[in-house]
């Protein structure tokens, strides 16, 4: 079984300020703003939403074929998905654009200023999906608004059942809209701010909109997350990592576990218990594709 996965692959470029932007950036002089900040530390990371998934479900066994759109500066990328074992068949390239690129600066307290270039990401809605004897899975996370549109109703029109993960592209739709996505999922899944603003924009609450679904997931970060199945919610308990260094990429991991899950038919609650590992693994090494999977630890 193969899952499809939609969304984002980027460039994440990670730069450290030794300091606090709060004593570069003078409150009262924002109309004239015109700062420099001198970060020593830089690194790039492989990242997307696509990306991430695909590296969790391929490390715990899976098959994973990220659909995607990377620019003329993506075969680096591709070349790494494809020494992974990840299929790369759905990987589209638009030579006059750069892949969608990330570029985050954090200061000494944590604070962060991101840049997001979307590039190429904003032409994944020419990748079509079409059924397949192999493909018996997908998810919808955060890409280009036409792609996120069209690859659900496609996905429908297929029956292939998916996952809706809006993410950080939750906020580009209304509540007609992301009711509409609903009603074609299978699963939603969700962190916490994400779950109150689905919520509040189609007006149903989580019991309601897994009523609707065959489950839901609202993640809660280091207190675990919520299952909701046919209006009644389980807590699955959080796992503690062995240390906290970088929690990009961490729900990624988290929604590869997930997939795995439903690839092997489990149900929901034993699916998040498995997220919830792939997302302390991931949590405890610097950036978004390096931490590795013991499946034998896992019991897989």
């Amino acid at each position: 079984m193969a899952s499809v996965i939609c969304g984002s692959l980027a460039f994440d470029t990670i730069m450290t300020f030794e300091g606090r932007f709060a004593e570069q950036i003078l409150p009262d002089q924002l109309h004239i703003l015109n700062v420099s900040f001198l970060v020593p530390a830089l690194r790039r990371d492989f990242g997307g939403c696509a990306g991430n998934i695909a590296y969790s479900l391929n490390a715990l066994g899976g098959r994973a074929l990220p659909m995607a759109a990377v620019g003329s500066d993506g075969a680096d990328y591709v070349q790494r998905l494809k020494e992974l074992g990840v299929g790369t068949e759905f990987i589209l390239q638009i030579d006059d654009s750069y892949t969608a690129q990330a570029m985050i600066m954090t200061d000494r307290d944590n604070n962060q200023i991101t840049a997001f270039h979307p590039g190429a990401m904003q032409q994944a809605h020419r990748n079509r999906i079409a059924p397949r004897e192999d493909i018996r899975l997908g998810i919808i996370a955060p890409d280009g608004r036409e792609a996120m549109v069209q690859h659900a109703a496609q996905f429908k029109a297929a029956g292939i059942p998916f996952v809706f993960d809006p993410g950080q592209g939750l906020p580009m739709f209304d509540g007609k809209e992301l009711a509409h996505f609903i009603e074609q999922a299978d699963w939603v899944v969700v962190n916490d701010y994400e779950g109150r603003m689905l919520s509040e924009r189609t007006g149903w609450s989580a019991a309601e909109i897994s009523r609707r679904v065959r489950g839901m997931v609202v993640t809660l970060g280091a207190e675990g997350c919520d299952v909701w199945v046919g209006g009644e919610a389980t807590r699955v308990a959080p796992v503690a990592p062995e240390a906290v260094v970088d929690p990009t990429g961490c729900g990624d991991a988290w929604r590869g576990g997930l997939l795995y899950g439903l690839e092997q038919g489990w149900d929901l609650v034993r699916c998040a218990e498995l997220g919830n590992r792939l997302g302390a693994l991931k949590i405890a090494q610097r950036g978004p594709q390096n931490y590795q999977v013991d499946r034998a630890a896992l019991g897989l």
